[in-house]
């Protein structure tokens, strides 16, 4: 189904959710404003509720006031990191060759949990399985391996994983290290999503506000996404000006889209304020993300 220039696929709700707290930061938001908000989304009042529920006995999110929610401890550390994109440039460095390693291949596998948070810490830093049990990643983040290894446990990799850097592999191995990603590829998808959040934008005062708002986060959200997990490749693996350009547009992007939630929580409560009795609540003013 078409909602205008953009695909309109329902996100999950609570990834939706998440994402509209993680821009309210420490205000948080009423259930409420939570449900006004899914319901641009086709999501009804009662997923919300029960997903509400779920997130809360997951220690995801916390209340924060009567009836109104904040991000709990149990998503701080992934908030603290996927908000880092904005300066993921700056997280770069030369590269001199070398390769950052992790060894998991001693660890266990039966706990799902783990398991999930550890493929994510190790896909968020952009590693790549070599060999069974052994990821790499060029060495070229600020900071070198402390740095990486320390992200990498407050992601959720084993405490007790070997984390490493790594010199002259021989031939075969840095061929096929090197090959782990598709450059050409990642450098198009760079491009490719550039040119879409600019096409939108030179649009989208042609729209209403509620269309606007939502294909900013629909948008906004891939862009984002595809940025958080980006492994932040050097040359000549990948045409690093694509990157830098997108990240850009993607910045740009967002602005717009807060401007466009805030518009839209503003027409919002005026309509309240017109229906409402004199001594009726009020939403509290938020801002809404263009992120997942």
């Amino acid at each position: 189904m078409l909602l205008n220039s953009v695909m309109f696929n329902v996100p999950q709700t609570r990834s939706l959710i998440l994402n509209l707290l993680l821009a309210s930061e420490e205000r948080g938001q009423s259930a409420r404003e939570l449900i006004a908000s899914c319901a641009l989304f086709a999501i009804r009042e009662n997923s919300v509720r029960v997903a509400l529920v779920r997130l809360a006995a997951d220690g995801l999110i916390e209340p924060a006031g009567r009836g109104a929610y904040r991000l709990g401890p149990g998503a701080a550390a992934l908030a603290d990191d996927v908000a880092t994109w904005r300066s993921a440039e700056e997280r770069v460095r030369d590269w001199t060759g070398g390769w950052i390693v992790v060894h998991v291949g001693a660890l266990g596998r039966s706990n799902r949990v783990k398991l999930r948070a550890r493929d994510r810490a190790l896909a968020m830093l952009g590693l790549r399985e070599l060999e069974r049990g052994l990821y790499v990643r060029p060495d070229n983040l600020a900071g070198g391996v402390e740095e990486v290894r320390s992200r990498l446990n407050r992601l959720g990799l084993d405490a007790d994983a070997a984390v490493f850097v790594a010199m002259d592999f021989d031939a075969q191995r840095e061929a096929r290290a090197r090959r782990l990603w598709d450059g050409e590829a990642l450098t198009q998808t760079y491009r490719s999503t550039r040119l879409e959040l600019e096409r939108w934008q030179a649009q989208v005062e042609s729209l209403d506000n509620e269309t606007a708002a939502r294909e900013a986060y629909l948008l906004g959200n891939d862009a984002i996404r595809l940025l958080v997990f980006d492994p932040l490749l050097p040359e000549p693996l990948v045409d690093v000006n694509e990157r830098r350009a997108l990240a850009a547009a993607v910045r740009s992007h967002d602005q717009v889209g807060r401007t466009l939630w805030r518009r839209l929580r503003l027409a919002r409560d005026n309509a309240d304020h017109a229906v409402a009795p004199p001594h009726s609540p009020q939403f509290a003013p938020h801002t809404a993300p263009t992120r997942p």
